[in-house]
């Protein structure tokens, strides 16, 4: 029997050898092969069941791992808060810290003693486990929700905590482009487009809070995901027990405002940030788009050729060909209520705005024109491809499609002919979404930066400029032209600085400085900066993170070195000269005697300030009011970096900045300064 099956095993696979071999003899190579068909998607369908009080329930059954996951998703149409903007903000942050019968400690003690994570907003919360505490974690999730320890003292709490946000974030670019973005494009009346501000923050009161909660945590319009290691019966079972409190209020349907329509013409809409290092660039327009709508997939594969990563025209151009920035990506993104946009983006250096943003808006025009190859369609759909078929391994990610099937009002195989019809896009798709969703011609230039420094060749673009403040208020041109006192020198204005730190006589009995620092490189995650520097230009300067050499600069009168990752080099000549500029405990002291020049004054960071150029290399800028030095800027080969100096106070009747803050490429890190020793602390051998 054995050597039956394998004659016969044998036979038909000389035979489909032969057949093979007849198929590729009848191949014409000259044409390109079509793509075959796209995978078959089979899902599995989640169970169901609902609540009496309109909580629904969809459970998806994984027993690899003994864990279980719960999604709380509260469904609410986008609300306006109007002048108590940040109220949803304020009431989420109070939820899931304790309840009426379980105190804020113990609640939070429980959940870690259990080792599992909880979290609780506003618009829902997720909880996970172990599958033996999950009935435990599941009551405290419902307790949360239903019985919310809302006190008057955690209120007054997170107000602060969210003013003091604001005010952390009130000259960070990315958080200004977030809101002018926003607030221009959809209108500061639409609940996409409004904005928190201290005022609105101390407009809200406790009763709003109880209001907000009672109103829109409602079981009626929300979603329990469940998912992992359970048994469909036994959730029922507890979710019934757990959750069938939840009252069921009647929520306000208010309508939804519409955005504000597009620009008729392209135009920079730019916002002043005096100081920045680089600019912030969005191109973007409005879109009706719905993941329902025949457009849907093509516009997917749209944005991916043109801004979704390396491979994108916009990352090809702005970073692989022009060096302008380390990334720039596009969005494309799709809402139920028809109100999203398209959005083309990039951190630019300031000397390369202009070009940056003519750049960019070359490649939106490119794929609104030209047919994209269809080499780059391939691989984009292969690309879709792997990233779907790879999120299905995930039980979470069955359970999300249900639920997005429901919410965006999708037909039932829309994931199981999901590749099917990515698969379908072709390249005359491609060029027609692009024209309907990428309007280069009626697009927003949102631009946050450093006006001094790049409008003058914005200008030169003819693209219309329109200005704004910093909450998308219409304001002027900025006015740069700063009047400088008739009798101003550069050597008086760095004798300002030397008699503001302490004086010259002073500063001529300092022999050595020892500066120690740290910044927090990521949370938990310090980085150190240890400084010497001596009269007798010896400079010594090392940042470590986590015990790690990471960087390490040292000269010794006319030699140095460097260290990097491990790697060290000899300095040049010419980074020695460089580094002896700096050696000193005091470089404005040597600037006196060398020529340098006074350029204009200049705003930074609100402060008026005298900007001094004291070499190709390095500018330098020293406050009108105080004659401090507030920045510095610094370029070099591999690019430019700016240092800011504030917080001064005084050690051995000197004055020092005891906050250096200094600039790598799209971050700031803060140097807090811990330690200051004078004339101790620093000996020869610190050089060798």
């Amino acid at each position: 029997m054995k050597t039956y099956n394998t004659n016969i095993k044998l036979v038909a696979f000389v035979a489909l050898f032969f057949v093979a071999m007849g198929m590729n003899a009848q191949i014409d190579r000259s044409k390109q092969p079509k793509a075959g068909p796209a995978p078959k998607i089979t899902l599995e369908e989640p169970g169901e069941f609902e609540l009496k009080n309109g909580l629904k329930v969809l459970v998806v059954e994984n027993h690899k791992l003994p864990r279980v996951s719960y999604s709380l998703r509260i469904d609410n149409k986008p609300i306006v808060e109007g002048n108590i903007a940040g109220v949803t903000s304020v009431l989420g942050s109070m939820l899931g810290n304790g309840t009426t019968s379980i105190p804020k400690d113990a609640f939070n003690e429980e959940i870690d003693y259990l080792g599992a994570n909880f979290n609780l907003g506003f618009s829902g919360g997720f909880a996970s486990c172990l599958s033996k505490y999950s009935e435990r974690i599941l009551e405290l999730m419902a307790d949360a929700v239903i019985n919310p320890l809302l006190t008057e003292e955690e209120f007054e709490k997170e107000k602060v905590k969210l003013i003091e946000s604001l005010k952390n974030n009130e000259k960070n670019p990315d958080a200004i482009a977030g809101r002018v973005g926003s607030a221009l494009s959809y209108g500061t009346q639409n609940a996409y487009g409004e904005f928190t501000t201290e005022e609105t923050i101390n407009n809200i009161k406790f009763s709003d809070i109880k209001s907000y909660r009672s109103t829109y945590m409602n079981p009626s319009n929300s979603y329990l995901v469940v998912v992992g290691d359970v048994d469909f019966k036994t959730v029922e079972k507890q979710v019934k027990k757990y959750f069938s409190n939840w009252t069921r209020d009647v929520s306000i349907d208010a309508p939804i405002t519409p955005p504000n329509p597009n620009v008729p013409y392209t135009q920079i809409n730019f916002v002043d940030v005096p100081g920045a290092t680089q600019s912030n660039i969005s191109i973007t327009n409005n879109v009706d788009l719905k993941m329902k709508d025949e457009d849907y997939h093509a516009a997917l594969i749209a944005n991916e050729i043109l801004g979704g990563g390396g491979e994108g025209y916009l990352f090809r151009n702005l970073r692989e060909e022009h060096g302008y920035t380390y990334g720039a990506y596009s969005s494309l993104s799709a809402n139920r209520y028809g109100i999203s946009r398209f959005n083309a983006t990039a951190k630019v250096r300031n000397a390369v705005t202009d070009s940056a943003v003519v750049e960019a808006l070359k490649e939106i025009k490119r794929i609104n024109a030209e047919p994209v190859s269809a080499e780059t369609l391939r691989d984009v759909k292969a690309k879709y491809t792997g990233n779907f078929v790879m999120a299905l391994e995930r039980p979470q990610t069955i359970a999300n499609y249900a639920l997005n099937i429901k919410l965006n009002d999708l037909p039932e195989d829309f994931y199981t002919t999901y590749l099917q019809k990515i698969n379908d896009v072709t390249i005359e798709d491609v060029t027609r979404v692009a024209k309907k969703y990428m309007k280069p011609d009626n697009a927003r230039i949102v631009i946050i930066g450093n006006g001094s420094d790049v409008l003058e060749n914005l200008e030169k673009t003819k693209i219309p400029i329109k200005y704004f403040d910093k909450y998308a208020n219409a304001t002027e041109k900025p006015n740069y032209d700063i009047e400088m006192p008739s009798d101003i020198t550069p050597n008086k204005v760095l004798q300002a600085y030397i008699d503001a730190i302490g004086g010259r006589e002073k500063l001529d009995n300092v022999n050595s400085v020892l500066i120690m620092a740290e910044a927090e490189l990521q949370p938990g995650m310090m980085m150190n900066l240890e400084m010497k520097k001596t009269s007798k230009n010896q400079l010594m300067q090392e940042i470590t993170a986590m015990g790690t050499s990471v960087q390490k600069q040292v000269l010794d009168g006319n030699a140095g070195y460097k260290v990097q990752q491990g790697q060290r080099s000899e300095m040049t000549e010419d980074e020695i000269t460089k580094a002896q500029r700096q050696s000193s405990p005091f470089p404005e002291v040597n600037y006196l005697s060398q020529g340098v020049t006074l350029d204009k004054i200049e705003d930074v960071d609100g402060e008026k300030a005298y900007k001094v150029k004291v070499s190709d290399e390095l500018t330098a800028y020293y406050s009108v009011d105080t004659g401090l030095k507030v920045k510095e800027d610094r370029s070099s080969e591999m690019g430019s970096t700016s240092i800011f100096y504030s917080d001064y106070k005084e050690v051995a009747g000197i004055r020092f900045p005891f906050k250096i803050s200094q600039t790598a490429g799209p971050r700031k890190f803060d140097f807090i300064v811990k330690e200051i020793k004078v004339n101790e602390g620093v000996e020869d051998a610190d050089f060798d």
